[in-house]
């Protein structure tokens, strides 16, 4: 099974199963010296853990992370930094229902089509379960970007139809841990989490929109053609379980514009090139340019509902699917900080990339 990778210079290979002994990762490529937070690291996954509020799962895992190599007295060696956090809350009976039964929307026919075996506890290797390796990493990326003065902030943009109405310049990003949905915006976050209660009773799911911002970005990141800086991003976002859509900048709304307004002017400001307005998303022609990047990464409803649904097993028969456990009814709120280690893990792994080049980069 190929794709476990990600990352030129600053790399990530994770391994686990949802409900194996445990999930974990090989981070190659951190530089050496660097301050490394154990603490940090673990408020990032109990950011993402499941059983943190009303609006997730229940099942609760304490999810506590194993440095095994790589980090000595709190600085990173630049040897290979090595993890692991256990599965200590598994309850692999509850899908014993489902080892014959190919779920709606999951990748239980996919992937036994491909490989001829499927890990039917929790969807195995294709669960959402993984993402713990991609926060560690994040988590370890984002404490080197410091140093460079570089932050990533993501937010819940969007419930169902439950749209925040101000754009991330409006509010206080440091307010998105003040509400079990991440919205920013208090008035906003209590409909979104009237609406999930609602749609939980249901047995339904429901999805929406991760917003994330990137600021203090240098000019120069991104290698046109193919490794374009926001080509890199959606690579990284759309690899998340759920993610059916991205968009930086004005995205899709630049479909119905003209070029005289979405072009960004160029101006001078304190003796350095800016532009007067960011439709761009703080990239053009592929490559940073100083300004914030900022993105949204759109997110399905959960595929497993209690509700009945119909599908065949194993044999082609016809069968009515009721699905049993502890699901998300709706995944954006834990998406939140996998967004931001994605982002982080493009973004320090791009800056490596450009300073093994030995270009300077402007930080206009």
């Amino acid at each position: 099974m190929a794709g476990n990778t990600i990352g030129k210079f600053f790399r990530l290979m994770s391994f686990g199963e949802s409900h194996g002994v445990a999930v974990g990762g090989i981070i190659d490529g951190c530089p050496a010296g660097v301050g490394v937070s154990i603490e940090f690291i673990q408020g990032e996954l109990n950011r993402r853990r499941p059983g943190q509020s009303e609006v997730s799962t229940s099942r609760s895992e304490e999810d506590r992370v194993e440095i095994l190599s790589g980090v000595v007295e709190g600085k990173s060696t630049g040897m290979p930094i090595g993890f692991v956090v256990y599965n200590r809350n598994q309850n692999s009976k509850d899908y014993d229902h489902l080892k014959n039964l190919y779920r709606p929307s999951h990748a239980d026919y996919t992937w036994e089509k491909k490989y001829g075996i499927r890990d039917y506890r929790g969807g195995g290797r294709s669960s959402a379960r993984e993402h713990i390796a991609r926060v560690v990493a994040g988590a370890v990326a984002r404490q080197v970007l410091s140093g460079y003065g570089i932050t990533i902030r993501a937010y819940t943009s969007q419930v169902g139809s439950i749209v925040m109405p101000w754009s991330y310049q409006d509010v206080e990003l440091g307010r998105t841990e003040d509400n079990i949905v991440r919205c920013p915006d208090a008035e906003t976050a209590e409909k979104m989490i009237a609406l999930i209660r609602e749609i939980r009773e249901q047995g339904d799911s429901i999805g929406g929109v991760v917003s994330c911002v990137i600021e203090g970005l240098p000019v120069g990141l991104g290698e046109p053609v193919f490794d374009r800086f926001q080509a890199r991003l959606a690579q990284a976002m759309m690899s998340i379980n759920a993610a059916k859509g991205f968009e930086y900048g004005m995205g899709f709304a630049a479909a119905a514009m003209r070029g005289s307004e979405h072009n960004d002017p160029f101006v001078m400001k304190e003796g350095k090139v800016r532009t007067a307005t960011n439709y761009s998303g703080g990239i053009q022609g592929g490559v940073t340019n100083g300004e914030d990047v900022y993105f949204r990464v759109a997110f399905k409803p959960v595929a497993t509902i209690t509700k009945q649904q119909d599908t065949v097993n194993q044999k082609g028969e016809e069968m009515k699917l009721e699905a049993h456990g502890r699901h998300d009814p709706c995944v954006v709120p834990r998406a939140v900080p996998v967004v931001e280690a994605m982002a982080a893990i493009v973004v320090l792994d791009m800056l490596l990339e450009v300073q093994s080049m030995n270009i300077k980069m402007k930080s206009d």
